[in-house]
């Protein structure tokens, strides 16, 4: 595993896709409004984090040598911190988008002694100006000369749409760099042709119109869930899908082969926050590195299972691996 993880060293990838800013409060509850029958938070730490796309960027930098992001963004200071965030992570922000006319999605979480107490988010779904899908096309098909692999991160935020995703897929396939998609069913969008899909198996179901029950314990017994990966192979006509399914894990559904399932590897799980992105990222990196997909799926599995392990919105090192 060290020495695949290695092979990631070289590889420059770009994230498109819906960025965010997580806000972190973090405090003690002692006692309850006298307002209202509601905890009072005392706040005694602040913090920000990359979140959305640019978490799957933060994901990136410490394996890889150039993380390339691009999303929309306002010109407002939680956009300027979303942006210093990044930097301070490796991160490369010279390709994001700045709206002034557009607020920079901000998901605050309120936390007292581990627990969330509220999430507070502020957003509003924006589409990209006919300008500025033009632009980041552009900005594309000037990088594919240094790009290994390109990651398409969906939040359903209005980023990405069939103006962006048309073009930058065949530009990619074109210059045979990777591309890897983590989906969104409330924007169902042709990814003809990408390597790779990663939904977790609620997004899978809904994707593929199929109506979930409870999983049994065994995924490769699981009727519904091996008609769902058979659905979406054809829906997106991609070699490999990838369907994390929390605490089973994950399974791979890829051409001519028989699915495989991966168990998770995770002892204990304090949050889940941002362990797609965590799979996402480390799945593109294998795929881009040379790995197999099943070798990819297992390497992004390992990298999940260590970072629900950790609270709030978490990344891996490749220190985790040692």
């Amino acid at each position: 595993m060290r020495e695949q993880i290695e092979g990631f060293s070289d590889l420059s990838i770009l994230v498109l896709g819906d960025v965010m800013l997580d806000r972190f409060l973090w405090g003690n509850v002692d006692r309850i409004s006298p307002e209202a029958p509601v905890p009072v938070v005392r706040v005694e730490k602040e913090e920000y984090f990359p979140g959305g796309a640019a978490n799957v960027a933060r994901n990136l930098t410490p394996f890889a040598k150039d993380v390339f992001v691009c999303g929309l963004i306002g010109l407002d200071a939680d956009g300027d911190t979303l942006q210093q965030c990044l930097v301070n992570a490796g991160a490369i922000c010279d390709s994001m988008v700045r709206d002034r006319d557009f607020h920079t999605i901000c998901k605050t979480r309120v936390i007292a002694r581990q627990q969330q107490v509220v999430r507070i988010d502020r957003e509003k779904r924006r589409a990209l100006t006919d300008e500025q899908v033009q632009g980041i096309v552009s900005m594309v098909e000037g990088m594919v000369g240094q790009l290994d692999a390109i990651i398409l991160e969906d939040y359903a935020k209005g980023f990405l749409d069939e103006r962006l995703v048309g073009p930058i897929t065949r530009i990619a396939s074109e210059a045979g760099i990777i591309v890897t998609v983590d989906p969104n069913p409330l924007n169902p969008l042709p990814y003809h042709g990408v390597t790779s899909v990663k939904p977790n198996r609620k997004e899978a179901f809904e994707i593929a119109g199929v109506i979930d029950e409870d999983p049994g314990a065994n995924p490769l017994e699981d009727k519904a869930l091996l008609e769902v990966g058979t659905r979406l192979q054809k829906i997106w006509d991609t070699p490999n899908v990838l369907v994390t399914l929390g605490e089973q894990g994950m399974i791979l559904f890829t051409r001519d082969e028989d699915p495989f399932h991966i168990p998770t590897q995770a002892k204990e799980v304090f949050d889940v926050s941002g362990a797609g992105d965590t799979a996402i990222a480390l799945l593109t990196l294998s795929l881009a590195a040379g790995h197999t997909a099943k070798q990819a799926a297992n390497i992004a599995n390992q990298a999940s299972s260590r970072v629900v392990g950790k609270l709030g919105t978490a990344t891996v090192t490749p220190e985790d691996f040692e």
